[in-house]
């Protein structure tokens, strides 16, 4: 146990400073070394999700001998034997999962002290220098290990003020995945409403003098969390850190692409269609066809309207989009959501401003602005109307009036955002992929591009006979026809659609659009679902004689 390495971290939490540090998933203690040699003030060893053996796990901590970067190590579970054996071994401390009450706070300081305070054994290991410190280690050891345990799930809000009280406990760290999973949003990073909660939670433990930490999505999330007062601050993961490092290179030749689960490239996965879709996916409505001036209409501001055309009124779930008009000169004031939102100019001039950052839009721009974020909207003429398409991770939506001077910053004409916050597509420079033949797509945004992002969504452009191939989603989907017009199957029944008419696709009805015009058609399609997923079927599905469904 390093103790001079643990008295400098509580200096420095003592003095209202962030500590920054590293999570460790990768078997090379040089990791560490580089982390150390850097002057991260904590690395934690994960032993919970990763591969890492008790060997890997050693050598870590070697790594961060005579140093003043303090080496925690996060057990699979709340277990004394795991803690025992991660202290015994050299460990400055231990990061405890998925801990729901003051009870098992108790229980996992009490198996890292010895007695009389716990019920930690002694150990002739590298803690007490293999037997030859033990009363120099014992003396100390209760003083200054550090247990920190992981606040992940919903049930532990209630539970918080509770352990904020406990004995022998100063720092917490934050699961937003696990949180976010465990309030129905698996999958994200921080859920609908998720990011609040952990504010509050926050709030809570640093007026009882705690100190509470987190892993950083950026290097903007990173001044973000400071900023909100996280004081134990994970730059990263390393294999996080290493890829987003990858991936930035491989963009700047065009060679970026996702990872699929099967970790095969993405250009080499290929659809196999399914004989039918799940039966676990057995839609519960029809689809919906609406035709614009339909639609539930709804007025924002003087001079700002807004056309709901797919939504609550027509059983849509967790999903909002429509056209939102404004006056010459009109402007939408700022304000808040508890959810993302996508904006599209679809024609007209407009600025959009997210925390005084300023963005001129060009048709077919595009700006998503996560949950959270004060953003405010204007039409740029005083003669010509501005025309938005506009999509909510949400079927009720809500929103909040700020009134907070943000210094305002204008951006440059080709800026994409800001890394961890808004993400401002730029239509003449995106990234396109073909979708199915003669097709051209751009993803907008999901939740590969933006952690934690709620939904996902696009564009798409069909030459002459470009089509997709008959598939279900597992979520909601909205389809828009912003120009041209398109044919939509769904389970034998066609639509023609053109003019800003928009489907509704309920998770789990097969459908596809196809251009069967000698022109071009384009449209803007939002998922209900933080990934752009489609589960390929066989086309029959697609037609009266094959509808699985009925």
């Amino acid at each position: 146990m390093k103790t001079a390495a643990i008295r400098s971290l509580r200096r420095k939490l003592a003095a209202d400073q962030a500590a920054l540090g590293l999570w460790v998933t990768l078997e090379s203690p040089s990791i560490t070394e580089m982390a150390v040699a850097l002057g991260l003030d904590w690395v934690v060893i994960d032993a919970e999700h990763g591969h890492l053996d008790w060997k890997d796990i050693v050598e870590h901590l070697r790594a961060t001998v005579r140093s003043e970067t303090v080496a925690l190590v996060r057990i699979a579970e709340l277990n004394g034997g795991l803690i025992k054996r991660a202290l015994d071994i050299g460990a400055d401390g231990v990061v405890v999962p998925w801990i729901e009450t003051a009870e098992q706070l108790k229980q996992a300081i009490a198996y890292a002290r010895y007695p009389l305070e716990g019920l930690r054994g002694i150990g002739a290991e590298r803690a007490t220098c293999w037997g030859q410190c033990f009363v120099e280690h014992t003396t100390d050891a209760n003083e200054h290990v550090l247990v920190v345990p992981i606040l992940e799930t919903v049930r532990t809000v209630k539970q918080v003020p509770l352990m904020s009280q406990v004995e022998g406990s100063e720092l917490f760290f934050f699961g937003p995945a696990d949180f976010s999973s465990t309030a129905g949003a698996r999958g994200q990073w921080e859920g609908p409403g998720v990011a609040e909660q952990l504010l509050g939670m926050k709030d809570t433990l640093r007026r009882a003098g705690k100190h509470c930490g987190v892993i950083a999505t950026s290097n903007d999330n990173l001044l973000e969390r400071r900023q909100q007062g996280f004081r134990l601050i994970g730059v990263g993961i390393d294999s996080g850190l290493m890829l987003r490092s990858l991936r930035a290179s491989l963009n700047v030749v065009g060679r970026d692409q996702q990872i699929r689960a099967s970790l095969t490239p993405e250009s080499q996965v290929k659809a196999q269609p399914l004989p039918k879709p799940p039966e676990s996916m057995r839609p519960d409505r029809p689809e919906v066809m609406n035709a614009v001036g339909a639609g539930t209409k709804v007025e924002l501001a003087r001079g700002v309207s807004f056309e709901c055309l797919v939504g609550q009124h027509n059983r849509a779930r967790q999903l909002t989009t429509g056209f939102v008009t404004f006056a010459p000169g009109a402007q939408l004031p700022c304000h808040t959501h508890t959810f993302s939102e996508s904006i599209t100019l679809l024609s007209g001039s407009a600025v959009i401003e997210v925390e005084g950052r300023t963005y001129t839009l060009r048709r077919m721009d595009n700006v998503v602005v996560p949950a959270g974020k004060a953003h405010a909207a204007r039409n740029a003429s005083t003669t010509e109307t501005a025309v938005f398409h506009v999509a909510l991770a949400t079927d009720t939506p809500t929103r909040t009036l700020v009134d907070k001077f943000f210094p305002r910053r204008t951006m440059s004409d080709d800026a994409t955002g800001v890394d961890g916050a808004e993400r401002v597509n730029r239509f003449a420079t995106a990234k396109r992929f073909a979708a199915g033949p003669n097709t051209e797509f751009i993803d907008f945004f999901n939740a590969d591009l933006m952690p934690g992002l709620e939904m996902s969504g696009g564009y798409g452009l069909f030459h002459p006979t470009g089509r997709l191939p008959a598939h279900v989603h597992d979520f909601d989907e909205s389809i828009c026809i912003i120009s041209g017009q398109a044919t939509c199957v769904v389970e034998g029944r066609r639509y023609a659609m053109a003019d800003g008419a928009t489907a509704l696709q309920p998770r789990g009805r097969v459908h596809y659009f196809i251009n069967e015009t000698q022109g071009r058609m384009e449209m803007l399609w939002v998922y209900a679902g933080p990934k752009p997923e489609r589960i390929v079927v066989a086309e029959s599905c697609a037609t009266i004689e094959g509808n699985p469904w009925s």
